[in-house]
């Protein structure tokens, strides 16, 4: 759902007025931590947006669904798992130089969860160690904001990107005591 004043949209708490007018589409990312082993289960994106690009799993929030049970589902449909737990660690939003709306991104750590891992038509999954993650091959933000989960901080980035989707022009990125507005 494109709209600026989706009720579910928390952008307008952290945003100026110039991107609060802005329509938004709600996202979510998810990642499956292994805390035994240190590692996180990432997707190498196959087909769509962000192609060749290794990322959480995520998508688009339904209109008949919370941004919780959209980041579940979007897991279990891209991964194979269930997860049985999810905590909000960040919230990320990002825009466009080419694109009107912009992205609002709630970010999720799954440390319980059910079932195997597959691959499927949208997602490869590959788990890596937290500490050894393939930046080379992953949006250029997640670079930035990675230590923040690594901390076990909650944090809110803002992301200004050329319409090369690589390039980023403008950041601002903190951590926040609590994802709760």
């Amino acid at each position: 759902m494109i709209n600026s004043v989706d009720t579910r949209s928390v952008a307008r708490h952290v945003e100026d007025a110039e991107h609060r007018a802005m329509p938004h589409r709600l996202y979510t990312l998810i990642f499956p931590m292994d805390n035994v082993r240190s590692r996180v289960l990432l997707g190498m994106k196959k087909r769509g947006f962000g192609c060749n690009k290794y990322n959480g799993f995520g998508g688009k929030v339904e209109a008949d669904e919370t941004i919780d049970e959209g980041a579940i589902r979007e897991l279990n449909e891209e991964s194979g798992l269930l997860a049985t737990r999810v905590d909000k660690q960040g919230l990320l939003l990002f825009y466009f130089e080419d694109n009107p709306v912009a992205m609002e991104v709630h970010v999720y750590l799954a440390s319980e969860y059910t079932g195997d891992v597959v691959e499927t038509d949208e997602m490869r999954p590959e788990w890596f160690g937290i500490h050894e993650m393939p930046f080379a091959k992953m949006w250029a933000d997640d670079e930035r904001w990675w230590p923040y989960v690594l901390r076990g901080e909650k944090f809110v980035g803002r992301f200004w990107f050329k319409a090369d989707q690589i390039t980023i022009t403008r950041e601002e990125l903190s951590r926040v005591e609590s994802l709760s507005f």
